[in-house]
Order: structure tokens, then C-alpha cells, then sequence
């Protein structure tokens, strides 16, 4: 049975993304990034940003099978050195503080059969030319928002039950619309009220100035330690000129930034990471004095130690709550996709830090953000570590320990 009202909804969800998502503004500069097969919402996006009087709006395609071509098929010496206009169109997007929306719909095993070695020495050199665009994204230097589209191949992944690809797709949509709460009356006041209450919990924990977070759960018991002057972020962000946007659509976390050398103790994942188009599952991490010392995975282990191999990406670079109750949780569905999964657990993230996640780190140069506690790394990778049995403790730096999570919800 077709999705009611579909095209209406995916009108919704196209103005949500351009004036939640990153307020497009008259003058701006947007670039859109979206599968080939998500034209409909493509079309939407750009008439509804040129709408609001952006100046120009340039359209990156991808597509599932063409990247599986290039990956599998393409010379060694093509697919490991980027070439120069790539990294040339990511400085225009830089100097002209284009505004990113980015739209995932990929099969999240599109690259499975890909040997993990090419896809890590292509990450590598994507990586590279990719630097100055992501420095502007985790420094907030431009407005970004994450977004979803339902996808067969992606869907019939997270209903493998539906009797027809439409039938999961449909279905998919349909969670993506209840999650960015395209099902509310006026979906743009309802983002606005939660913006407000994730804000809230931010500013509590960003005043309580905890010196150490404990996590305890079946084989988890990681104490991380948190930078002095740190600050939670939750909810939407700004970017220089003050403007609003709201990187993630879902979103469920507060966050901040651990201190990279105070990490001990082990971790294990509670849900699959779908990362360069292939799953890894059952996670184990132990960390000590903030690297990790030892790790596996049930499922992608060499995925896993690829990662690993990128500097940086031994130690964390956030740290996030998310009640177990939250909406995407409550939904009882594994999206294989982090956007989603992240907003149903806690979770932490291999990698780069936010500078902006200790007070005056944004006007901090590399060495002076290693100093106060942040991680450097030209990766940033989220997996998902929380479940209904999470507790959490914050420790003071006088030792008095504060219950801030009692079995997966806010204590």
C-alpha cells in the first residue's frame, strides 16, 4: 500500500532541511549531496533553497553501483590520488561558507565484496583532499545538515520482512518521516521545541563541569576523562555569521569532547556501524592512558584495524548521550545507518574531536587543542555503545560522584 500523502511529506522534509537544517538565507551558496535516484528530493531541495534566495546551488550526484565499479575496477594509481579539481571544489565550498546538505540512501553493504585494503588506501587519499572542507565542518565554519532517504537496497536491510523492495521502502520512509517529525502538525515548531530541550540538558552538564564520566554496563566499564572547560553541545548549532543550523535531522544527543589522554578501560559496541559500504559488528575496544590497546570485531575485524591505522584514530574524539527511551530506540529498529543508530545510544567516535567542544578551542591552533584535551585526527567515526542497562556516573574533580544515567535513561 503506497505511502499516504508521500509527496506531500517529502515537500515537508525538503523545507525542513533547508530552513532547519542550514536556514538558507538570501545570497547563499548551497550544495546538495544526493544519490542519482533520489532526484524527486533533489528537485524539491534546490527549488526550495533557490526559493529562499540562495544564490547558487550545486548539486553532487553519487550512486551505489557506480561507486562499486570505481572500487573494484578502477587502476590503483587513479583511485588513490585524488584528483586536483575535487579538492578544488572543495575549497570553493569553503571560500564561498557554502551551506552542505547531504543526503544518505546507500546500501549500507554496497562495498562488502571490496577488499578492505583499496577501500582503506582510498579513504586515505579521499581523506587528504578533504581536509580543509572537514576542518570547516568540525569547526562549525559553515552551516551542515545530515539527512536520510529511503533507498530499496538500504530498506529492504532494515525490513528484510517486507514482501516487495516498495513495500520496505515505503516502510523506511516512513521512519525516516516519524524520526525528523514530518508526522507532526507543524514539524518545523516541533524541531524548535526539541532544539530547546536538548539545549537545556547540554547547559546543565556543561555547568556541572564533571571531571571524569564513568560508563558500567555488560562489558563496558570505561572511565573517560573530560577536558577542564568543556562544553556540551545539543540540539543546533551556529555557525560565525549566527546563524542556526542543525547538523544532524534526526538528533537525540548531547556531546562533548573526552580528554584524548585519560581513556581506560573497555568498551564493547551494541549496535552494527555501517562504515565505507561495509558492516562491522561486535566491537570490543580497551583503552589505556587514552589509546586503544587492544580491539575486535565479530564481524569486519579488518575493516576495524584498517581504521585503526589512521592517525588519530586510536583515541576518542566524542562522547554522547542518548537516552534508551528516545524515539529511534523505542522503535525497535536497527537502521544500519549511524545517522540513525547513533540517535538510539549512546555512543562515542574514534577520531577527530570538535574544537568548539572546550571553551575557546575554535580560536586554538592543532598543538594548543592537543594541549587542552582534544584529539586530532583526519577521521571521525561514531559507534554505538549504549543499551537499557547503561549507568553513567560523573565524577567531580573533588571525587563526588553524580548518577547522570541509571539504566539507559537520564538519572
Amino acid at each position: 500500500m503506497p505511502l499516504a500523502n508521500f509527496n506531500e511529506k517529502l515537500k515537508q522534509y525538503a523545507d525542513l532541511a533547508v530552513d532547519i537544517g542550514v536556514a538558507v538565507k538570501p545570497g547563499d551558496t548551497v550544495y546538495l549531496q544526493i544519490a542519482v535516484d533520489q532526484a524527486p528530493l533533489a528537485r524539491l531541495i534546490v527549488a526550495a533553497a533557490y526559493q529562499r534566495g540562495a544564490a547558487e546551488v550545486q548539486v553532487q550526484w553519487s550512486d551505489d553501483t557506480l561507486k562499486r565499479l570505481d572500487m573494484a575496477h578502477m587502476a590503483e594509481d587513479r583511485l588513490f590520488n585524488i584528483p586536483p579539481f575535487v579538492k578544488g571544489q572543495f575549497d570553493y565550498w569553503v571560500d564561498h561558507q557554502a551551506k552542505r546538505i547531504t543526503v544518505i540512501s546507500s546500501d549500507p553493504d554496497n562495498l562488502a565484496a571490496i577488499d578492505p585494503a583499496r577501500i582503506a588506501n582510498y579513504q586515505e587519499a579521499f581523506t587528504k583532499a578533504y581536509q580543509r572542507l572537514m576542518n570547516a565542518i568540525s569547526s562549525m565554519s559553515i552551516s551542515w545538515t545530515i539527512i536520510g532517504a529511503a533507498s530499496p537496497a538500504w530498506a529492504q536491510k532494515v525490513f528484510p520482512d517486507a514482501k516487495t523492495p516498495q513495500e520496505a521502502t515505503d516502510r523506511l520512509w516512513e521512519a525516516i518521516f516519524k524520526t525528523t517529525r514530518i508526522d507532526q502538525p507543524d514539524p518545523e515548531a516541533a524541531w524548535k521545541t526539541h532544539d530547546q530541550k536538548l539545549s537545556a540538558k547540554a547547559k546543565w552538564l556543561t555547568n556541572e563541569q564533571f571531571d571524569q564520566l564513568h560508563y558500567m554496563a555488560p562489558g563496558t566499564d570505561l572511565v573517560v576523562g573530560l577536558p577542564k572547560n568543556h562544553i556540551w553541545k545539543g540540539g543546533g548549532a551556529f555557525n560565525p555569521r549566527g546563524e542556526e543550523f542543525m547538523a544532524n535531522m534526526p538528533t537525540e544527543e548531547v556531546f562533548t569532547a573526552p580528554d584524548f589522554r585519560r581513556i581506560d578501560g573497555t568498551v564493547v559496541s551494541t549496535k552494527p556501524l555501517s562504515y565505507t559500504g561495509q558492516i562491522l559488528e561486535g566491537m570490543q575496544f580497551t583503552f589505556k592512558n587514552g589509546q586503544v590497546v587492544n580491539a575486535h570485531a565479530d564481524r569486519g575485524n579488518d575493516v576495524l584495524q584498517n581504521l585503526l591505522k589512521t592517525p588519530g584514530a586510536r583515541s576518542l574524539g566524542e562522547v554522547s548521550l542518548v537516552p534508551d527511551p528516545s524515539p529511534i530506540s523505542q522503535s525497535g529498529l536497527i537502521f544500519f545507518n549511524t545517522l540513525y543508530d547513533e540517535n538510539a545510544s549512546d555512543h562515542m567516535a574514534l577520531g577527530q574531536a570538535y574544537p568548539f567542544s572546550v571553551k575557546d578551542g575554535m580560536a586554538m591552533n592543532a598543538e594548543q587543542r592537543r594541549t587542552a584535551g582534544l584529539n586530532q585526527s583526519p577521521t571521525h567515526v561514531d559507534f554505538m555503545m549504549g543499551s537499557a542497562n547503561m549507568n553513567i556516573d560523573g565524577i567531580k574533580p573533588d571525587g563526588t560522584v553524580v548518577p547522570i544515567f541509571r539504566n539507559g535513561d537520564w538519572a
